[in-house]
């Protein structure tokens, strides 16, 4: 793992320069929250539309948002912030050049600008890590279509979606059964209310819910009652969910470089908008042991069939 890592990293190596110059005056200065394979493999697929659109390697820097908060650079043509850390870093930086977060969830990005307040950017956009609403139902739909209750645990950081998720279920005649963490609340007591009332445990991103003090009671009490977990990751579907809908790091990062493109030819940043692309994983062993069909390349084919 930390072999593959390095390699990841040595291969964005070329991106990684100092800022001023081009990238400075013109071109585009990517914030990371830290080095890791996740943000290099975005920051290699970014560049590779960057080239194949006909800019130079100079137009794209690199920095962490450690080393940006001790020197941060000249504003350049448009930042790029990949991660929470490197997002909240950019939001408190005054200068007026427009900003694009990327590799951060919905709520995440919503609650940096809601802190922000005033002094939140006039130019900002985000590329959500998770899956619109719409989607996730989607391909619950498709690969359990008996399940009309769905289970969802919120935390403090996503109970602002609940909204959301209502609307999409509503219009697809589903019921959500849910409950609200506080810090500190032991989360089984709620779980279990949740799974004695769901045919689904739909997973959203809450790093007070999901973590890895968590997950495995989660998982465990969902197999034993029979209630499926449909996630966000697909190391939960290793772990024991049987479904995941995903973005890769590559997927993002190429769909933060065709918005970058249009920015520096002269385009406006687009709203916020979730991944075009996606992935679906399944966990073949679970579902036998749950007794459900699954084929986990037709789900991915129908639901992209159904993608706006």
């Amino acid at each position: 793992m930390i072999r593959r890592v390095l390699l990841l990293l040595l291969a964005c190596a070329s991106w990684l320069c100092c800022v001023p110059g081009y990238a400075a005056e013109r071109g585009i200065v990517v914030v990371t929250s830290a080095q890791s394979a996740d943000y290099a493999q975005a920051i290699a697929a970014l560049g590779s539309v960057l080239e194949r659109g006909g800019l130079p390697r100079s137009a794209l820097s690199v920095i962490t948002a450690a080393d940006f908060q001790t020197r941060p650079p000249a504003p350049p043509a448009l930042w790029i912030a990949l991660g929470s850390e490197a997002a909240r870093v950019l939001t408190e930086a005054g200068d007026p050049a427009p900003r694009l977060y990327a590799l951060l969830p919905r709520a995440s990005f919503e609650w940096i600008v809601a802190q922000a307040g005033r002094k939140a950017p006039r130019k900002i956009s985000a590329l959500y890590l998770d899956q619109p609403f719409s989607r996730q139902l989607d391909l619950l739909h498709l690969a359990l279509p008996n399940a009309k209750r769905i289970g969802v645990l919120w935390g403090p950081g996503s109970a602002m979606l609940a909204p959301a998720l209502a609307a999409a279920a509503a219009a697809r005649g589903l019921q959500i059964f849910s409950a609200t963490l506080k810090p500190g609340q032991p989360i089984y007591p709620s779980l279990a209310r949740v799974l004695d009332h769901s045919d689904a445990l739909l997973a959203v991103a809450d790093p007070l819910v999901y973590n890895g003090n968590t997950i495995e009671n989660i998982l465990l009490a969902s197999f034993h009652a029979r209630v499926p977990l449909i996630a966000f990751s697909p190391a939960y579907v290793r772990a024991g969910a049987l479904l995941a809908l995903y973005s890769t790091p590559a997927q993002i990062g190429a769909q933060a470089g065709r918005i970058a493109l249009a920015v520096l030819r002269g385009g406006q940043l687009p709203s916020p908008q979730y991944p075009a692309q996606f992935s679906v994983a399944a966990n073949r062993h679970v579902a036998l042991a749950l007794e459900i069909n699954l084929d986990e390349a037709a789900l991915a084919t129908h639901l992209q069939q159904r993608a706006p």
